[in-house]
């Protein structure tokens, strides 16, 4: 059964990874311009929106190789917050078209962020099960 766990551990992790990371390639890609004037239309420092690089680039692939898995998790979850909040801030009670609700995507990269900071990564992982935030 331990396998079994540590199979569905390794899975949250590389979907998790791979998908935010993914996100983070684009935004390479683009720049950061975009994320810095969302960061400044918000009040806050211009500095702060480059931890969209720790969020979905850095963190991704810790978690990926399993490497400090549960803190990588962690920085992802506090990055689709703020990503929830000051980009999709007025969709936080909506309905999609198609019915569900309109952050599904959002909330799902937040929670199974969560489930992995709770978890932790698995045996199949460079870390391993052991450490603190591993």
């Amino acid at each position: 059964m331990q396998n079994a766990d540590d199979l569905g551990k390794l899975l949250l992790r590389l979907v998790l990874g791979i998908l935010i990371l993914l996100h983070g390639i684009a935004k390479i890609m683009a720049g950061p311009a975009y994320i810095i004037g969302v960061t400044v239309d918000a009040g806050l420092p211009a500095a702060l929106g480059y931890l969209v690089y720790l969020g979905e680039v850095i963190a991704p692939i810790l978690l990926i190789v399993g490497i400090w898995s549960r803190l990588a998790a962690l920085i992802i979850a506090g990055n689709m917050a703020f990503a929830i909040f000051l980009v999709h801030g007025k969709q936080l009670l909506s309905l999609a078209n198609t019915g569900g609700w309109a952050l599904e995507l959002q909330g799902m990269f937040l929670v199974t962020a969560l489930a992995l900071v709770l978890l932790g990564a698995g045996r199949f992982s460079l870390g391993g099960r052991g450490g603190r935030w591993n």
